[in-house]
């Protein structure tokens, strides 16, 4: 599989139509990507917001030009077609319309970083030590990424195990793919091993949690400390009855540690027994009572 796949890292003929082509359909990818809800908090999701998968993309435009400055234009116009057109397909699909565009700003300046990052990211096609040095940039950008989706994956799993996968294949393969010297792959792939390794422990070690106080005072009736509060299943996190003397009230805080929906129930001091539907994703959740 790695032979079929390094002739993309140096096996084609880059032409100005393919570029052209590609970033089009690029950009329109990655528009659907966005616009779709089903996309939304999986690994697809991800290319509208980091640059790993780019990063693969411009990688692949380096290794398949002809020279420094073939590739430094190559990326800047892959770059500078694709980026603008992901926000204006998104435009009659987004209540912001135009303002869109203000987010184009941070791709903008990813783009003019293109021409320097291509025309000295082809040196690594002298396959010399020092090309690694070249690469190794972007493999901290991705390993970045991988460190970001992987606690999202904790919490989401098993999504975002996709873009976890690219990742971790990119940090240790990238060097096989793009040099043809034996102590370079070796090198490269034992210190992306290493990287993988590292972080995935460090995930493992600090798994994310989401915390909120999700329920106070309600229908005039207290929280006090003698209630009692679970989640239906467990797995989604722990609940538990805390005073805040800022409101000089006791409420629900829920640790949440993965998303989905679950049943709350909380049972008043009196007895009296009420049930909550909650939803929960990584950075916000909602509470309905049951009638």
């Amino acid at each position: 599989m790695l032979q079929g796949m390094k002739k993309l890292f140096g096996g084609i003929d880059l032409t100005w139509p393919k570029v052209i082509i590609a970033a089009i359909i690029a950009g329109a990818i990655t528009a659907v990507f966005a616009i779709v809800p089903a996309f939304h908090y999986t690994s697809f999701i991800t290319i509208t917001a980091t640059l790993e998968v780019w990063i693969f993309f411009g990688i692949v435009i380096i290794m398949n030009s002809k020279s420094n400055l073939d590739s430094a234009l190559k990326c800047f116009v892959f770059f500078l077609i694709s980026q603008p057109l992901v926000y204006l397909i998104q435009v009659p699909f987004s209540y912001m319309g135009w303002q869109l565009f203000q987010f184009y700003k941070y791709w903008f300046y990813w783009t003019v970083l293109c021409l320097p990052m291509g025309y000295v990211g082809y040196y690594m096609k002298k396959n010399k030590w020092w090309g690694y040095l070249i690469l190794l940039p972007m493999i901290g950008i991705t390993a970045l990424s991988y460190y970001q989706y992987f606690s999202m994956m904790q919490f989401y799993f098993p999504k975002y195990i996709l873009i976890v996968l690219f990742c971790a294949f990119g940090m240790i393969f990238y060097p096989v793919l793009i040099f043809d010297d034996k102590r370079i792959q070796l090198t490269g792939a034992a210190i992306g091993s290493v990287l993988v390794i590292a972080l995935s422990a460090i995930c493992f070690m600090r798994p994310p949690v989401y915390s909120a106080e999700i329920l106070g005072t309600t229908e005039n009736r207290k929280i006090t400390e003698n209630c009692k509060v679970f989640f239906a299943d467990p797995k989604y996190g722990d609940v538990s009855i805390v005073y805040e003397p800022n409101i000089d009230e006791y409420m629900v805080r829920a640790d949440f540690k993965k998303a989905g929906d679950t049943v709350l129930t909380l049972e008043m001091e009196d007895g009296t027994v009420r049930v909550y539907d909650v939803h929960i994703e990584r950075d916000t959740y909602s509470v309905t009572k049951r009638d």
